[in-house]
C-alpha cells in the first residue's frame, strides 16, 4: 500500500482480497534490552531495609536511578492489592458514566465485540531498568486473545485511566474493523497507523495533559507532536523495528492518512 493514498487508514478493509505487501528486505529484529537485577553495592538500594529508611536515602540523594526504580517496584508489589482495586473501581465508573468509554464500548458492540470484566483486568505491571539506564513501564496494553490489561501500579488517578482505557478500546476497534497486523511482521505501518489513532482519539494527547503531567508547555503542533512522539515509541517495541529511525520512517509513511482518520468519532473527542 502506498503511503501516498487518499484512503484512510493504512490498515486493509475486512473484505480486500489483496495480500499485504511484504518488504523486499525485512529489516532484522532490534536485540531487546538486557533487563538489570538490583544490585545494592551498585545501587544503594537494599531490599532488606525499612522503607523508611530507603525513603530517606532518596531523599537525601543516595540511590542511584536504578535504585530508586527498583524501590519504587517493591513498593508498587506491595500495594498491589489496593491499586487492583482502586483500577477496578475506576474501570467499572467508567464503564457507567464516561461518554468516550460508553462510545466506544458502543461502536465495539457493533462490531460483535464485546470488552467486559472479564476481558478488562487490572493487573501490578513490572517496570524494569534496561542496561543502557532506560526504564521500561506501560500504562495498558491490547491483545487481540486476551482483551484489555490495565496496569493499575500506573494508574494516577480516573482521567489517567480513562485515556488509557480509551486508548486501548481504539485498539480492539481497529482489531475488529481492520486486520492489523498487530506485531508487524509482514508491514510495521499497520501497528504504526493503529498507535497514531489511539494516541489521537484517546485524549491522551489533549494541550492540557502535556502541560500539566508532563510538563510540555509548548503551544504550536504540541497534540501532532505528541501523537508522533508516542507511536514512534510505540512502533519502536515491536521485535520487528531496528531502531528509532526505522520506527520515524515507518510513523511518517502513514502520517497523513492515519492522522486524519477519526473513525469511529466524526472529529477529534477530547
Amino acid at each position: 500500500m502506498s503511503s501516498e493514498s487518499t484512503t484512510p487508514p493504512q490498515l486493509p478493509q475486512p473484505s480486500s482480497t489483496q495480500p499485504v505487501p511484504s518488504q523486499a528486505s525485512p529489516p532484522a529484529p532490534q536485540t531487546l534490552p538486557r533487563f538489570l537485577p538490583n544490585d545494592p553495592a551498585r545501587t544503594g538500594y537494599d531490599p532488606t531495609a525499612k522503607w523508611w529508611h530507603t525513603y530517606f536515602l532518596y531523599l537525601s540523594g543516595r540511590l542511584t536511578r536504578e535504585g530508586i526504580e527498583h524501590f519504587r517496584e517493591d513498593r508498587y508489589r506491595a500495594a498491589e492489592e489496593r491499586d487492583c482495586a482502586r483500577c477496578e473501581k475506576y474501570r467499572d465508573w467508567l464503564f457507567t458514566y464516561s461518554p468516550v468509554v460508553r462510545f466506544l464500548q458502543e461502536k465495539i458492540n457493533g462490531l460483535n465485540g464485546d470488552l467486559n470484566r472479564e476481558n478488562v483486568i487490572c493487573r501490578r505491571c513490572p517496570g524494569r531498568v534496561a542496561e543502557d539506564g532506560s526504564v521500561v513501564r506501560q500504562a495498558g496494553g491490547f491483545s487481540p486473545n486476551h482483551g484489555i490489561l490495565l496496569c493499575a501500579n500506573e494508574v494516577r488517578n480516573r482521567g489517567h485511566l480513562e485515556d488509557t482505557l480509551a486508548h486501548e478500546m481504539v485498539h480492539a476497534w481497529d482489531h475488529l474493523r481492520f486486520k492489523v497486523d498487530w506485531a508487524g511482521k509482514k508491514d510495521l505501518r499497520h501497528a504504526a497507523c493503529t498507535e497514531i489513532r489511539a494516541s489521537m482519539l484517546s485524549g491522551e494527547c489533549r494541550w492540557t495533559r502535556e502541560a500539566l503531567t508532563r510538563k510540555n508547555l509548548t503551544l504550536t503542533e504540541q497534540f501532532q507532536e505528541c501523537v508522533r512522539r508516542r507511536a514512534v515509541q510505540s512502533v519502536m517495541a515491536r521485535p520487528t523495528c531496528k531502531d528509532d529511525v526505522h520506527a520515524v520512517r515507518v510513523v511518517n509513511e502513514v502520517w497523513d492518512s492515519c492522522f486524519s482518520d477519526k473513525r469511529p468519532f466524526d472529529e477529534v473527542y477530547r
